[in-house]
């Protein structure tokens, strides 16, 4: 039996070949398990294999940003942290109770030493302008020998009126006083005209307000709180002025009288906290 004949025909545009199978006048030809009739052509259809990859194509514009995302869920509750460094195993504060010669007996507080207030003689120009509560027991380094007179410091008196809040039998002595550690506490507050403290903070002493006196004649200081009911230093009876404390007064220059009182004698309380 003769072989049909075959041909292929390929449209590279659909892709496809086409086999043609021309039919023979002697029998029947099978092509693929398929039967042709003698003399009729057969087309089978076969598909060709994929074209090449074309060029890549230019990039295009970027896109709009997309908003935010929903918030996630709370995450569970992390571990524990380390234990912190200690703080310090010490704090405290210190003040001068003006006109004693001991601390109140409040907790927490106790005495470092007593002395005596001193401070520049009241009508000099120069020297400090504020009053030093001196120990006892002075301890000096190296010295000039001799007096050189460059700033005197002096003791503080007392200067008193009859009828003052403070007994006028204390006129002319010297002022004690006392320096006080408070080891519980960190701050200290002198509240002038005031006669408690604030809320969470501790009474340490009441007093009254005192400074240098305000004529021309007499130079600036520091203002204090002199303790209530003070103390006077053994023997210093004389008046020898040098540093004087006198009771302090508001006006109605720029204070609203109603409150203040030209007067009466301002107090102060000293607190700490």
């Amino acid at each position: 039996m003769k072989t049909a004949a075959v041909k292929i025909v390929c449209f590279y545009i659909l892709s496809e070949c086409f086999t043609i199978i021309q039919g023979s006048p002697v029998g029947t030809v099978k092509s693929n398990n398929t039967e042709v009739s003698p003399n009729i052509p057969y087309i089978q259809i076969l598909r060709g294999r994929d074209g090449r990859d074309g060029p890549q194509g230019t990039p295009g514009a970027p896109g709009i940003d997309g908003g935010d995302g929903r918030e996630g869920e709370k995450g569970s509750r992390g571990t524990k942290g380390e234990q912190g460094f200690p703080g310090p195993a010490s704090g405290g504060v210190t003040y001068i109770r003006w006109g004693k010669k001991s601390c109140p007996s409040v907790p927490g507080t106790a005495l470092l030493y007593h002395g005596m207030a001193a401070g520049s003689w009241f009508s000099n120009t120069g020297g400090g302008a504020n009053y030093l509560c001196m120990p006892h027991n002075p301890q000096y380094g190296n010295y000039l020998a001799g007096v050189q007179g460059s700033s005197p410091l002096y003791g503080t008196e007392y200067q008193l009126h009859s009828g003052g809040p403070i007994s006028s039998s204390a006129q002319d002595h010297n002022v004690p006083c006392a320096v006080c550690y408070v080891s519980t506490r960190v701050s200290s507050l002198m509240l002038p005209a005031r006669m408690e403290c604030p809320t969470t903070w501790t009474l340490e002493y009441n007093g009254y307000l005192m400074s240098a006196y305000h004529t021309s004649t007499h130079y600036r200081t520091m203002f204090e709180c002199v303790d209530q009911s003070p103390d006077r230093v053994p023997g210093s009876a004389v008046s020898t002025d040098g540093a004087l404390f006198y009771h302090v007064e508001a006006t109605c220059t720029g204070l609203p009288c109603g409150p203040y009182d030209p007067q009466k004698e301002l107090t102060c309380t000293v607190c700490t906290k």
